[in-house]
């Protein structure tokens, strides 16, 4: 045993092995202590980490549970709260509370010192009270932690680290010296084959006569490698390609637009999404650099931001990709740029994915016009109103009863507007609702035909318009919600009013529709009409076709609304026709047997409007109610 020993330091090949396995050993000692050091580090950064977050919840807690109660139950509150904590945890040593001048509410010390003394680490955090937007600092909360947990923790996983690097050092050194003393000879042989393949002499085998059993395995697989080797030089370029047609073919099936660049900007790869969203073809964009690429207004697009990506690190490229916008062709398209690696985390180059956001950018800017209407719209009847109210309030005894009569019938007509307003935004939200189901019962549908345009009778008169309407005889009974098609016939009624020049004619038809068993509602206005290309929006939520102008008056919700209560809860179908310069004809088709639906859970009649919903609103109107002579009354339905 010591003359084998002795003969390992005969070679150099030897000594080296030696050195090496003495190299292994100060490695891996040098390894152990510093993964023991770093975790015992993170450990103890982790339980800070974790005291701090106890110390934030008991903040939370500790302000939302004493927020509504007296100071002086304040003590008793934390008291019992803290030792409900600290007896389902033995790992708190101490919680302690105290205001926001320093002093202290509430100290766990009180009842339990000896153990607050093995406090290891204290964290601490504030208390703050919100108050909408704004937060007040009413306190804080200090947490101190034995220690107890992390120090099990820390020596199970530092004996077990020991042991684990003990036993792989051993493993190490025993396969080492056993593969030196017993496989020199037999590497020998393999190593000259090795030489070849590494000279690119691929196909070349070794003879495995007079060798063990496992070393001839050894060398039977080494001849394997060797032929395929030999066989993969032969079908390499197939090969290749093949691979490049199938990455070809699971990218035409993505989606969105993926553009390929090299390191050096060229476009290597295209799919066909991308070719559509650019409007490119393969042979234009493909081998070019893709700065050069010039988007709908004729500028260079990527430039700047491939400038942008190549001077952020990669690391931080990886984590949060360079995301902007383009414009080609009036579609607005958003590009996420990221970077490419290798199998050994080379950088090779970027990709570019490309989504069509058309619509969610013009649906954004929808909203953004909606709430400006809402404002503008909200804004005119309250001023209205307040105008009116102050000058009734301070001189309404200097004016006689025509003229305070007059007052009145405008602030009327202010608050039914502002009223038509208030519902249609409660209803556009009612209407959405999943869960809203509307009652229906079976009725002819002419009396609320008739009692909508006797309503409207008043505003027709003061722009002189005449209204008829035109019935089919014997037009059969079918079922709908009263309230629901009152309200859709109104809001389509309205708006031909709204949008007729001073004089002209609005006809209500209501017949059997031509295709399918329905009856047909339609509303003809002589107004100025709508082009082609608002036609198919015009039943959107928040699209007004004055979004531009804002010269007609309205949220844009009023034709949606009319959408959702036929579509959704009616069965029904919705439709327009309309020519510049000569007018408009909407309507919608009520089905004469809907088909039944049925649903898991029973259906709830639609929910009243309360007047806390419109409080505000009467509020406002009312403030002066009875003084100076004049009331103001409002109409319930």
């Amino acid at each position: 045993m010591i003359n084998g020993i002795n003969g390992l330091f005969k070679t150099t090949q030897n000594r080296l092995i030696v050195f090496g396995l003495l190299s292994t050993t100060i490695v891996m000692v040098c390894l152990t202590c510093f993964a023991v050091s770093k975790i015992h580090k993170n450990l103890d950064v982790g339980y800070k980490n974790f005291g701090q977050i106890i110390s934030k919840t008991l903040a939370i807690e500790s302000v939302e549970i004493t927020k509504d109660i007296p100071e002086l139950s304040k003590y008793d509150t934390l008291r019992s709260h803290s030792l409900s904590i600290l007896g389902s945890n033995d790992d708190i040593a101490f919680i302690e509370f105290k205001a926001q001048d320093g002093k202290t509410i509430y100290s766990s010390k009180e009842d339990y010192a000896n153990r607050a003394n093995h406090a290891k680490i204290v964290v601490s955090s504030p208390m703050q009270l919100k108050n909408g937007i704004e937060s007040k600092n009413v306190g804080s909360v200090i947490v101190g932690l034995s220690g107890t947990i992390i120090s099990a923790i820390t020596d199970t996983t530092t004996t077990s680290l020991i042991m684990v690097f003990a036993l792989t050092w051993g493993l190490i050194v025993l396969v080492m010296l056993a593969q030196t003393i017993l496989s020199t000879k037999e590497l020998k042989v393999l190593q000259d084959g090795v030489k070849k393949i590494s000279s690119g002499t691929f196909g070349v085998k070794v003879e495995s006569q007079g060798m063990t059993k496992e070393v001839k395995q050894l060398f039977d697989a080494f001849n394997d490698m060797s032929t395929k080797l030999h066989q993969f030089e032969e079908q390499n370029i197939g090969q290749l390609t093949l691979e490049k047609n199938k990455l070809e073919a699971v990218l035409a099936c993505i989606a969105n637009g993926v553009v390929v660049c090299d390191n050096y900007d060229n476009v290597i790869l295209v799919n066909e999404h991308a070719q559509q969203l650019l409007d490119v073809k393969p042979s234009e964009i493909l081998k070019t650099k893709i700065q050069q690429y010039c988007d709908t207004n004729g500028e260079l697009c990527f430039k700047d931001r491939i400038e942008q990506f190549k001077d952020t690190p990669l690391d931080v490229m990886e984590q949060r990709p360079l995301a902007f916008n383009i414009e080609v062709n009036q579609r607005v398209i958003k590009a996420v740029m990221s970077p490419m690696f290798s199998v050994n985390r080379d950088y090779v180059g970027y990709i570019i994915v490309l989504i069509d956001v058309t619509k969610e950018m013009e649906m954004d800017n929808l909203r953004s016009h909606f709430i400006s209407n809402v404002s503008h719209e909200l804004r005119t009847p309250v001023t209205v109103l307040r105008s009116y109210i102050d000058t009734l309030y301070n001189y309404g005894n200097d004016f006689d009863f025509n003229t305070q009569k007059e007052f009145i019938g405008v602030m009327n007509q202010e608050i039914i507007r502002l009223n038509r307003m208030v519902n249609d935004i409660l209803d556009f939200s009612r209407y959405e609702s999943q869960n809203v189901k509307l009652e229906k019962t079976k009725q002819d549908i002419m009396p609320v035909i008739e009692d909508v345009v006797d309503e409207m009778k008043v505003l027709a008169s003061e722009h002189n318009l005449t209204i008829s309407v035109m019935k089919e005889p014997d037009l059969p009974e079918i079922p709908f919600n009263k309230d629901s098609i009152r309200r859709v016939i109104a809001n389509i009624v309205s708006n031909a009013i709204k949008y007729s020049p001073d004089g002209k004619r609005i006809k209500i038809r209501a017949e059997r529709a031509r295709v399918g068993d329905y009856v047909e509602v339609s509303v003809e206005d002589q107004g100025q009409g709508i082009a082609p290309e608002y036609l198919d929006k015009v039943f959107d939520r928040f699209f007004r076709v004055e979004n531009n102008t804002h010269t007609i008056k309205g949220t844009g919700l009023g034709l949606h609304l009319v959408k959702i209560s036929v579509e959704k809860h009616h069965q029904g179908q919705v439709f327009v026709q309309s020519k510049v310069g000569e007018g408009s004809t909407f309507g919608f088709r009520l089905p004469i047997n809907p088909p039944k639906v049925e649903d898991d859970e029973p259906q709830d009649e639609m929910p009243k409007k309360t007047e806390d919903e419109v409080q505000e609103v009467q509020d406002l109107a009312s403030s002066n109610n009875g003084n100076d002579g004049w009331e103001i009354s409002f109409e319930k339905r």
